[in-house]
């Protein structure tokens, strides 16, 4: 028999909130639901931009928020395409250069493809989870290597 222990639910040492959304072109809700309960655990508090986020609004919640990171979720294959586009503009403006922002879920509408997440890691994700990734897990880690200064460890 397997007995599971619950993880020390402390609050993050950061207090500022992390910033969930899904990309431009994704209407999926249930994702971001998820993930922001399991960021909660975590300890941080949430801020559910909801589905089909435009790029600017997005960028001005990111600027005017400040927040300890950035979760974007695609569950419609567009994922990839959208987040390049994305990532490029935010790493544009200064004040969020170096916002960790991650990014998962079904990112190319053939499935997972190692080349797609290269080139979102390439072009500014701190870390990238696509659909044969334990995102859960790995979201865990990194959130727990920001709160002990970590960065850009996973990929």
């Amino acid at each position: 028999m397997n007995v599971v222990v619950e993880e020390d639910r402390r609050p993050a040492p950061d207090a500022r909130p992390v910033i969930v959304s899904s990309t431009v072109s994704d209407a999926h809700t249930w994702n971001l639901v998820y993930l922001q309960l399991l960021i909660e655990e975590l300890g941080y508090q949430v801020v559910n931009l909801g589905p089909c986020v435009p790029e600017e609004e997005l960028i001005a919640a990111c600027a005017r928020i400040r927040p300890a990171f950035v979760v974007l979720s695609s569950v419609n294959g567009h994922g990839g395409q959208d987040g390049l586009r994305l990532i490029r503009r935010l790493r544009a403006v200064g004040e969020l250069r170096d916002l960790p922002i991650v990014i998962g879920g079904k990112l190319g509408i053939g499935g997972a493809d190692p080349r797609i997440v290269a080139e979102l890691a390439a072009a500014g994700f701190d870390a990238v989870f696509d659909d044969n990734s334990d995102g859960p897990v790995l979201l865990r880690r990194f959130a727990r290597g920001l709160d002990s200064g970590g960065r850009r460890e996973l990929r």
